[in-house]
């Protein structure tokens, strides 16, 4: 059996490869049921969360993901998010691959949103704002990159030092890039917003955002939780990675629809919808467009995939 570690993993995900592996998984068909979401209390610190991530194509590969998310643990420097990837065989059940779920998750989160991008930001978008200073920090510049002409990375964090090391390794990167005070004349100048936060309360109003912008919100996981606000919503042409997903378990979703600010008829398209020429994606330039996901298990499947063979 394969077993990659967090740096064989990220090595066998270019980028670039694992947007079109994402592309093909979405246009074809893929068994996902949704994920198992279980809350595990944790005595003086915000609850923990478990999931469970399963998804299989017939006689070919099936997969599995553990993944747990321990808000408290930035307080102890200890990464958020850890997480296992099994992939096996969907003809004999051949257990093929042990892989790093943590890198695997960062990179194809961040693909995903690259994916949506190459449907809804604007062709000449070059300016990326990134809210959250994470680890998909790094790798969603990297991802929207692969897909726009990225020229100029913004990058705020609720920590000013955080927000400049990331714009330094971006700096580093190639980007111009700098760290921003000011989160709301960021969003307004910028091409792309990409929100990846444990935040609780909305980040990004719909009132800054600029004419043509693409907001592109990754985290808010769970159905209290979101990083922007009903006029968001209200302004822009709503997109998600699954509607089975995200009208369940996306605060940014959930909550607008509890206030009446989004029905789910609004939801204009998702990625399989997008990936299948259902619906093409940006209308104009002039259009305000949201991309929400809360992750899918197809995606970690196609990673993991690509992964495999990348590095058999």
């Amino acid at each position: 059996m394969l077993v990659l570690d967090e740096k064989h993993t990220h090595n066998a995900l270019p980028m670039k490869e694992l947007v079109e592996a994402l592309r093909a998984m979405f246009a074809a068909d893929c068994e996902m049921p949704v994920r198992h979401h279980h809350t595990v209390q944790v005595p003086g610190e915000p609850d923990a969360t478990l999931l469970l991530m399963p998804a299989w194509q017939t006689r070919a590969f099936m997969g599995v993901k553990v993944a747990t998310v321990f808000p408290g643990n930035a307080a102890r420097g200890k990464a958020a998010v850890n997480a296992a990837y099994v992939l096996m065989s969907a003809a004999n059940g051949e257990m093929l691959a042990m892989i790093d779920g943590g890198e695997l998750t960062a990179r194809r989160t961040a693909a995903a949103s690259a994916l949506a991008s190459d449907y809804l930001a604007r062709k000449d978008a070059g300016h990326l704002l990134v809210v959250g200073t994470g680890r998909l920090a790094l790798n969603l510049v990297e991802a929207h990159a692969a897909v726009r002409p990225i020229r100029w990375v913004t990058i705020w964090g609720r920590s000013r030092e955080k927000a400049e090391a990331v714009a330094e390794r971006a700096a580093a990167a190639g980007f111009e890039a700098e760290a921003a005070d000011d989160l709301e004349a960021a969003v307004r100048v910028a091409d792309i917003v990409s929100c990846a936060t444990l935040s609780s309360d909305p980040l990004v109003k719909g009132a800054w955002l600029k004419e043509g912008a693409h907001l592109d919100l990754v985290g808010a996981f769970t159905p209290t939780m979101r990083e922007s606000d009903d006029e968001a919503m209200r302004r822009a042409s709503v997109f998600v990675d699954t509607r089975a997903g995200a009208t369940k378990e996306a605060g940014d979703i959930v909550l607008a629809m509890q206030s009446g600010a989004l029905k789910e008829s609004d939801i204009v398209a998702e990625l399989a919808e997008l990936t299948r020429g259902r619906h093409k994606g940006r209308a104009s330039d002039s259009e305000i467009t949201v991309f929400k996901s809360v992750g899918a298990a197809l995606e970690d499947l196609a990673g993991a995939v690509l992964a495999y063979e990348t590095g058999t």
